[in-house]
């Protein structure tokens, strides 16, 4: 099964960005099927249930590579700055 290793972006509920330094390994999902009975939807494993944290991005590479599991990397991406000062708040020209 086919891992991917990112790391993650802040939440919009979020303010600071705590649990955004390290590296996820995650799996894709697997095939879903729906339970006769209950008509719920299910997969396959539990695979799909976990998410293992790593440090640093070298870290989680290591570990996919001693345990042989194929992966993928996504760039983490960069945060964009809205600088702006106070003074804007109360411009004359201010779009309401």
């Amino acid at each position: 099964m086919r891992a991917r290793i990112y790391q993650p972006t802040k939440t919009a509920m979020q303010s600071g960005r705590a649990r955004t330094r390290q590296w996820l390994l995650e799996y894709y999902p697997t095939t879903q099927f729906v339970e006769p009975l209950m008509g719920w939807t299910g997969v396959e494993g539990t695979q799909g249930q976990v998410r293992l944290r790593f440090p640093s991005k070298e870290a989680a590479i290591a570990y996919a590579k001693k345990h042989g599991i194929p992966y993928d990397i996504e760039a983490a991406q960069q945060r964009r700055f809205h600088i702006k000062a106070y003074a804007d708040n109360f411009a004359y020209d201010r779009a309401e």
